[in-house]
């Protein structure tokens, strides 16, 4: 039986254990869908888990997930260390609500303090596709493969208009330097369009920062809906 990403992916299989793992991967969106539906407006937090509390990049992170949590969002990261801890850390101290929607790999990834709800999911494309779907926008803090993984398929979605108004804040203007300026090399040779940037903000002003948020999510109210009450008989939660 197929039951995990790295089976799956070996190439084809029975048409039974095919079967089997896409009855696996509709659990685990079910699962999802009952723990983050009714959180409402919620951004997502992007970074690297090596960051310590007395890191630049640790307390920037901190102080926007506060912001951001006191103008009404829920924050929302991979519930682990480093970038993910200041952000649900921020949250918490601004009497927010503090989400951790984890991916579940071979070296155990141990859930921050600071969390309200933590949510384990199996597969990388499920996680992925809940954190957009229930996402407002993204903020993306200094991190490593995993931060451009998510980065880079949200601004592909956005190119390719299969999601609109939908911001993205990159802080950390000097971290990221060079992918600002390998964007400006595709605008150059006009490879992209210059409107398929116009969601993203680079910049280490929190509240330059929030605004761009806010100014997008204006745009989307669904995004911006509180959902109808969850029915216990469903085994949702809120």
């Amino acid at each position: 039986m197929i039951t995990s990403e790295f089976s799956f992916l070996k190439g084809h299989q029975s048409r039974w254990k095919e079967l089997f793992f896409t009855i696996r991967v509709f659990f685990q969106f079910i699962k999802g869908f009952r723990n983050l539906h009714f959180i409402g407006p919620c951004i997502t937090i992007f970074g690297s888990a090596r960051f310590r509390e007395d890191h630049p990049y640790y307390q920037m992170t901190e102080e926007m997930a506060f912001k951001l949590s006191k103008a009404g969002f829920a924050i929302m990261t991979g519930g682990g260390p480093g970038i993910m801890e200041a952000a649900n850390k921020g949250a918490k101290k601004a009497g927010g609500i503090s989400l951790g929607c984890n991916i579940e790999l071979p070296f155990e990834q141990k859930a921050n303090p600071f969390l309200d709800r933590f949510v384990n999911i199996k597969y990388f494309f499920v996680r992925k596709e809940l954190l957009r779907k229930y996402s407002t926008g993204f903020v993306v803090m200094p991190g490593g493969l995993g931060t451009l993984d998510e980065f880079f398929e949200v601004i592909t979605l956005i190119q390719t208009r299969k999601i609109s108004n939908f911001p993205v804040v990159v802080m950390g203007v000097n971290y990221h330097e060079h992918l600002r300026a390998y964007f400006e090399k595709l605008i150059s040779e006009e490879t992209v369009g210059f409107t398929d940037f116009q969601n993203i903000l680079f910049t280490d002003e929190i509240d330059m920062g929030i605004e761009h948020i806010q100014a997008f999510a204006s745009k989307n109210p669904s995004k911006l809906e509180r959902p109808q009450k969850p029915l216990w008989i469903l085994g949702e939660r809120k």
